[in-house]
């Protein structure tokens, strides 16, 4: 990755376009994640001599990309992790599943359980989790949906589960139980916060384009 889209910036934090497929936070992999890159832009953008503070408030999935904000101090951090807490964040993505929705908006509760090998189950012994949808389009001929997606809670793989176990994969997602494309088709395309030091409301959005891997469908089947 040469190159950071930002969408946003200033003294207290910075919104960001994460690319499919790259790690959030690095791992035993070592390789490139978005915090890295976000504090690299920081410490080259600004000459900044040592190391460069760069908070992490939220998280994507590795294969899903979209909207990210960051903190670039302690205090904007600690704030926004509160906020979190009180549900004050809006996050909203865009997602193609398998199947026709006989209900067309709504909300799914469900308990899930992450597992040692890192997948994600629902399971009495889980932690509750729920999000709302709405259906935007569908193309019975493709056997697809597309769906607007708003995580209440952010529980691991939680959108990619809870439509699974309601024979709704995500399309691309080979993890649990679509693999018809190598690119999951969920993206993180809206995102409110308030500002945790101007303390206004602000939103951003960002569709995914051809040039983002594996949303070329989304732009063939779904764009008019």
């Amino acid at each position: 990755m040469n190159s950071l889209e930002v969408i946003y910036e200033d003294n207290h934090i910075i919104v960001v376009v994460k690319p499919p497929n790259i790690l959030t936070q690095q791992d035993n992999t070592n390789d490139i994640d978005m915090l890295t890159i976000v504090k690299k832009y920081i410490k080259d953008k600004y000459n900044k001599p040592g190391n460069v503070y760069v908070g992490m408030v939220q998280r994507l999935d590795r294969p899903v990309g979209g909207l990210m904000v960051f903190a670039k101090t302690s205090k904007a951090a600690s704030r926004m992790s509160e906020m979190i807490k009180k549900h004050q964040f809006t996050k909203k993505y865009l997602a193609i599943i398998t199947g026709k929705l006989e209900v067309k908006s709504g909300e799914l509760e469900d308990y899930l359980l992450k597992k040692e090998n890192g997948n994600t189950i629902v399971s009495k012994n889980g932690k509750y989790c729920k999000l709302k949808y709405k259906l935007l389009d569908e193309k019975l001929e493709l056997n697809l949906s597309l769906i607007e997606v708003e995580l209440i809670t952010g529980r691991h793989h939680q959108i990619r589960v809870q439509f699974a176990s309601r024979n709704h994969a995500l399309y691309g997602d080979q993890r649990y139980g679509c693999s018809k494309n190598k690119q999951i088709a969920l993206w993180a395309y809206k995102l409110s916060i308030i500002h945790p030091v101007l303390k206004k409301e602000m939103t951003f959005e960002k569709y995914p384009s051809l040039k983002d891997s594996g949303w070329g469908y989304f732009n063939e089947y779904f764009v008019k």
